[in-house]
């Protein structure tokens, strides 16, 4: 009788990339991993969120985003923005991205050629609003 080692599960890692600071994105991210926990999955055992806070300064935006992409996360969630959004676009043309929350329209602004099919503009863009 031979034993066969089980293979670790990969745990799914979400960058979550929010322009404003972690107390008042707070509401926000709360909702997500709410929303997540719903569904299953539990923050610390069976799903990965690395956050990165911009804090209101549009210039950090890219290198987070980057810094998402190079800790290879399996999608990016954009806690709304029209900067914060391009930021990530620009670091991944491979990672999904989900935006979220109130802002400017995503296909008058650009970011996806319509709803019903958001991918059109950008392979991997993915759009969710908040209404």
């Amino acid at each position: 009788m031979t034993a066969e080692a089980q293979q670790p599960k990969k745990v799914p890692r979400i960058g979550y990339l929010s322009s404003v600071d972690p107390a008042t994105d707070s509401p926000r991210s709360e909702g997500i991993r709410l929303a997540l926990r719903e569904l299953g999955y539990i923050e610390g055992q069976n799903i990965a969120i690395e956050y990165r806070y911009a804090e209101e300064r549009p210039d950090r935006e890219p290198g987070l985003a980057a810094e998402l992409v190079r800790l290879k996360v399996d999608i990016i969630v954009v806690a709304a923005g029209d900067v914060t959004i391009q930021a990530a676009k620009n670091a991944t043309k491979t990672i999904p991205i989900v935006m979220t929350g109130f802002g400017s329209d995503p296909v008058r602004a650009g970011h996806v050629q319509s709803l019903a099919r958001p991918a059109a503009t950008s392979p991997a863009s993915q759009c969710l609003t908040e209404n």
